[in-house]
């Protein structure tokens, strides 16, 4: 299903990125070129194990989704986040808060296979529910000078009968205020837009205002969109100008491509030198009595013919060529490390070569400031997404105003090895360089003065600590 709807957006998207097309559906311009589109769509295929160079003779790794998967784990393997503070409208935001939470690892996959996210919150009952949106899903129509999203377009498909339904919701800052429009289009071709149609025709879409503007309650208007785009801090090379994020992937497609060749090349080595017994036509019975049971795989009937003297079979099992090839498809997976701002050996055969102390240490600190870079990231939306529940609880009422903090804790898991730091800290110790409290308050993640007391006597009891400290 899934597959399908992505399948459809596409072919729609590219209809829509003819600006007059989608000026005359929602009013707006499309801030996204088709070079972007393609690449968008180059990395979803890829992303869902369909890249274009497959074929017959051709297999893949799943190299980019290997990819998301490893950064996103990296970037949110010790996240912690909560909002803190007293009182309802702590509580009432926090519910919100930790559904994206729950789904975060996931979501964050897809952002760094894609090159971003949109958080979407909306109204839903006396509730805030979220939306995830993808790359392949919304359509940037505006951006300020600091290259932030500011205008968007929201696909929504819905097929009854043989009729495909299309709603179109358009976010916008205009001088008017906050103006958001819901505008419904009926085809009966999956990849038309079709003509306007009501927003009753779907039950699910009956309740929605065509249009509404919103702004605060002394008149001022929003100077943030209600949408949250999360975004990969990589330089944009394939549109310099625009405003989305490119996948991690994206400086690494080529060599997904060869190493995937390469990988192809591999099985057809192995499969090419299965091992099998060439008989003569006479040998075997066309009943294949004369064949081990289950071993008919084995042989391979051939037109020779040797005489009375000659074998009448011969065995088939040349040598393989493994060490080359798979060193050649090494040196491809090195090289997508690289680009991917992966540590050396997470994709590669660490063992493969020699490497020196200090490659490895410049490997894993470009992989650390890559995912450092990706977590002010995902810190800035996530600070941008608990303003927008912040904003509706107001705007709705749901709870009582209050004062909130958001506290990010992202961890130290990716570079560093705790039980080194561990080690290093314990030495300063014993050597009057460090005082134990410090220790201890690092350890327990307690404060220096708050339950330290008695702690230190327990570690102390226990020979946690030098009592001559």
């Amino acid at each position: 299903m899934m597959r399908n709807f992505i399948t459809w957006v596409k072919g729609v998207l590219q209809m829509f990125f003819q600006r007059e097309t989608i000026k005359r559906a929602v009013g707006a311009e499309v801030a996204i070129s088709t070079g972007m589109q393609d690449a968008i769509t180059l990395w979803q295929k890829m992303f869902c194990n369909e890249p274009p160079w497959l074929d017959k003779n051709t297999e893949t790794l799943g190299l980019a989704a290997a990819v998301a998967s490893e950064i996103a784990r990296l970037v949110t393997v010790e996240f912690h986040s909560e909002i803190s503070g007293s009182g309802r409208r702590v509580a009432f935001l926090q519910e919100g808060y930790a559904f994206v939470l729950s789904r975060l690892r996931e979501q964050t996959e897809f952002a760094v296979a894609l090159g971003g996210l949109v958080f979407k919150p909306y109204m839903d009952g006396g509730k805030i529910a979220i939306d995830f949106v993808h790359a392949d899903r919304f359509i940037p129509t505006a951006y300020n000078s600091r290259g932030e999203v500011t205008g968007a377009v929201f696909v929504e498909r819905v097929k009854k009968g043989r009729a495909w339904y299309t709603r179109l919701e358009s976010h916008q800052l205009t001088d008017a205020g906050y103006t958001v429009q819901n505008k419904a289009f009926i085809s009966y071709q999956e990849g038309e837009l079709g003509v306007p149609a009501a927003l009753t025709s779907v039950d699910e879409w009956a309740d929605l205002e065509e249009s509404f503007v919103l702004g605060y309650q002394n008149g001022d208007t929003l100077e943030r969109p209600l949408f949250v785009y999360f975004k990969m801090p990589f330089a944009n090379h394939i549109d310099a100008e625009s405003p989305l994020g490119v996948s991690v992937c994206a400086r690494a497609a080529g060599l997904m491509e060869q190493a995937d060749r390469q990988y192809s090349r591999i099985l057809w080595e192995f499969e090419g030198a299965e091992l099998a017994v060439d008989a003569s036509v006479g040998a075997l019975q066309a009943d294949g009595k004369r064949l081990p049971v289950g071993k008919q795989r084995l042989f391979r009937s051939l037109n020779l013919e040797k005489g009375t003297t000659g074998d009448l079979y011969e065995v088939f099992s040349p040598a393989i060529r493994d060490a080359s090839l798979f060193n050649g498809l090494n040196q491809l997976l090195r090289r997508i490390e690289f680009n991917c701002n992966l540590s050396y050996g997470t994709l590669s055969d660490p063992q493969n070569q020699e490497k020196t102390a200090e490659e490895i240490r410049m490997s894993k600190q470009r992989s650390y400031a890559a995912v450092c870079n990706i977590q002010k990231s995902l810190q800035t939306a996530l600070e941008h997404l608990v303003w927008v529940l912040d904003y509706y609880t107001s705007l709705c009422q749901l709870a009582p105003d209050g004062k909130y903090e958001v506290t990010f804790n992202w961890g130290d898991g990716v570079l560093t090895d705790t039980g080194a730091e561990y080690a290093q800290m314990k030495a300063m110790v014993d050597a009057n360089i460090l005082k134990p409290e410090k220790l201890l308050a690092w350890y327990f993640g307690i404060s220096e003065e708050v339950y330290f007391e008695p702690m230190c006597v327990s570690a102390c009891e226990m020979g946690f600590l030098n009592t001559a400290h």
